[in-house]
């Protein structure tokens, strides 16, 4: 997902996003440790997107970014 992307969605989004990808990202944490992970390199880019949701939500509760939609 592009940065993008991330300034277009709400916080309810984001929130639901990043519960996506934490689920997934433990899902790619056991097909490592059984050694069925195909592609290694998914952790990384999860893990890249997951700090970039939790700074977007972050900087919304702060004040930094604002809502579109809403004034």
């Amino acid at each position: 997902m592009k940065r993008s992307n991330l300034a277009e969605m709400n916080t309810e989004e984001l929130g639901v996003k990043l519960q996506e990808d934490l689920e997934a990202i433990q899902n790619l944490r056991f097909q490592k440790s059984l050694q069925q992970l195909e592609n290694p390199v998914q952790i990384k880019h999860l893990r890249r997107e997951i700090a970039q949701i939790k700074t977007a939500i972050n900087e919304y509760s702060k004040g930094i970014r604002e809502e579109k939609g809403v004034q």
